[in-house]
């Protein structure tokens, strides 16, 4: 029996990590930006600087680790990251939730995917952290 609630536990945990965040799609992330999401672009700076999806904001994925303090006033707010290929998005999102966020995203695909669409890239210089 007690094996049979550790299960049933870990199935809940592993449920609940999963949900705390979902990918969406690039139609989806210009929808919620439209809406006043924010978007985090993950890569490094001279990757943003040569393109990077318009009104990103750029940070370092360690900088998830505190992002709590830094993002405070998104806590309830549409949050999607992003990174090249989706992988290191997927775990800044999960960073995110464990932090509080309540709708943290990330981009199906990455960027790779955002290109893959043919949508349109900014280029330029990183907003300074701290500020939106």
């Amino acid at each position: 029996m007690t094996a049979v609630a550790a299960a049933l536990v870990l199935v809940f945990e592993i449920r609940a990590r999963r949900d705390a965040f979902a990918g969406v799609s690039p139609q989806d992330l210009i929808r919620m930006q439209n809406q006043g999401a924010l978007i985090i672009d993950l890569r490094k700076p001279e990757e943003f600087a040569t393109g990077h999806i318009g009104g990103a904001r750029r940070m370092d994925s360690a900088d998830m680790l505190t992002a709590g303090d830094t993002l405070k006033k998104y806590k309830e707010k549409n949050v999607i990251v992003y990174c090249d290929s989706g992988s290191t998005g997927a775990a800044a999102a999960r960073v995110l939730a464990r932090q509080g966020f309540k709708q943290t995203f990330n981009l199906k695909g990455g960027l790779s995917g955002w290109r893959g669409e043919n949508l349109p890239l900014a280029r330029g210089e990183a907003m300074a952290k701290g500020k939106s």
